[in-house]
């Protein structure tokens, strides 16, 4: 008889206690959330906010759910599409590497959504976000990424699902049935395909994978009934269909003991995923050389083959295009000696010193040796001397991780001129004390700028 590994899966995730997560997992979630939050103050400064909000209000109307970072409540499923644009809307949010997946943007907005409502404590919340965002990087391993990629998939909208429905339906305390019924509703809502890479669109994926998400552990909870094994039945099974079979035993092997959503890595600068390393780089470059624009004659960027086709042709002639150029972030962070969303202004991308730069000086090669997430830096300066920097990973990357610290300062810096500082630090306070919190929502509401601030629970 075939595994269910969906129902195994799923009986994890119902069963799943706040006290049998390891403290150092525990530690690790409550630093995504941070991660998260952040990102999704600083999208508010995304390009495409409005049309998303226009959305939302269409869909739902107000109600009394927290958008973060703006002044007014939504619908719990228009919130939830805010929230999850937001979360991914600068590009400066996780990635899990296996599966080039954002996760954040499809689990927390449906859980911050459902927690408010129903008024979870910070251990119900901290735990179904657990559940959730390890679902997405169970399924995000099981898939064979090449097979997956060939095929045209973007993992987000196929995968990003099943994390916000196990998010919810832990927080409503659904039994295995009910779990495994949320897990098969989310896959009946997977999509996208890498075919909107350079549009807005490609972002919108993880939104709507947070509201399906929303909607399939919903929509369980009301005792409806999915196929019971959407993962891994070879007839139409999300692993069959999006990829060649997969690996179906990295669903369940080990649950419990090893942690996938450990392997998440966080991201300090607004960048496309496949060029944090070259960032990286850079920053590196620039430390150890006092590197300077006019110093160089040229400067050569190896990338390997899945990033040098996302990165490497990519003009800049858009915000959100810029955020995914290599040439062009090259040429700003040496200008600039820094990468945020400043660097992807307007009057910075048509500065004829950065744009000259980028397209005289800057040359990005493909190299299918390197590993997925590696680069290479090549530096050439007009005295002769030539500067290499080859590395593996980007900072922020689970084997080069940030510090809790180094969260707490992105959520500083997205803040600023979004969010009033005692709101920030309010919020910031709740975050970092959840498993003591009564109620999630006045937490989240530290977040809204127009909430009066309150003692939080």
């Amino acid at each position: 008889m075939t595994a269910n590994h969906t129902a195994e899966l799923a009986t994890f995730t119902a069963g799943l206690e706040y006290d049998a997560i390891p403290s150092t997992t525990r530690d690790r979630v409550i630093q995504i959330v941070v991660d998260s939050v952040a990102s999704a103050v600083i999208g508010r400064t995304g390009g495409e906010i409005r049309h998303i909000e226009n959305l939302a209000l269409n869909l739902g109307g107000e109600g009394s759910a927290t958008v973060v970072g703006a002044p007014q409540r939504l619908s719990m499923i228009g919130a939830v599409l805010v929230n999850g644009y937001q979360t991914t809307a600068v590009n400066v949010c996780d990635v899990f590497h296996p599966a080039h997946c954002h996760i954040t943007p499809e689990v927390l907005p449906p859980a911050i959504a459902v927690g408010e409502n129903i008024h979870a404590s910070g251990k119900q919340f901290l735990t179904s976000v657990t559940a959730g965002l390890e679902t997405v990087c169970r399924v995000g391993v099981a898939l064979n990424f090449s097979a997956f990629r060939e095929r045209g998939w973007h993992a987000p909208g196929v995968i990003g699902p099943f994390g916000g429905a196990a998010a919810v339906a832990r927080l409503l305390d659904l039994d295995a049935e009910g779990h495994r019924n949320a897990l098969g509703l989310a896959g009946s809502q997977s999509g996208g395909t890498i075919a909107q890479w350079g549009t807005p669109t490609i972002k919108f994926h993880q939104a709507r994978g947070s509201m399906s998400g929303l909607v399939a552990g919903l929509l369980a909870s009301e005792g409806y009934v999915a196929g019971d094994n959407v993962l891994s039945n070879p007839s139409g099974g999300i692993l069959s269909t999006f990829s060649d079979g997969g690996n179906p035993e990295a669903l369940t092997a080990g649950l419990g003991e090893n942690w996938e959503l450990e392997k998440i890595s966080l991201k300090r600068w607004p960048s496309g995923s496949g060029v944090q390393t070259t960032v990286s780089s850079l920053f590196a470059i620039i430390e150890a050389h006092d590197v300077k624009p006019e110093d160089v004659e040229r400067l050569t960027i190896y990338l390997p083959s899945g990033a040098y086709k996302l990165h490497g042709p990519m003009g800049w002639d858009k915000k959100f295009n810029a955020m995914l150029s290599a040439r062009y972030i090259a040429s700003v962070v040496l200008h600039d000696r820094r990468c945020w969303v400043d660097q992807y202004a307007d009057d910075r991308r048509t500065d004829p010193s950065v744009d000259a730069f980028a397209r005289d000086r800057v040359e990005v090669i493909e190299d299918p040796g390197l590993a997925t997430t590696a680069t290479v830096t090549e530096v050439y300066l007009k005295d002769g001397t030539v500067i290499r920097d080859a590395r593996d990973r980007p900072k922020g990357d689970p084997e080069d991780p940030y510090s809790l610290e180094d969260t707490i300062d992105k959520l500083e810096d997205a803040s600023r001129g979004i969010l009033a500082p005692e709101r920030m630090q309010r919020g910031l306070e709740g975050l970092l004390n959840l498993e003591q919190v009564d109620d999630i929502a006045p937490v989240f509401r530290q977040f809204s700028t127009s909430e009066p601030a309150a003692a939080l629970g």
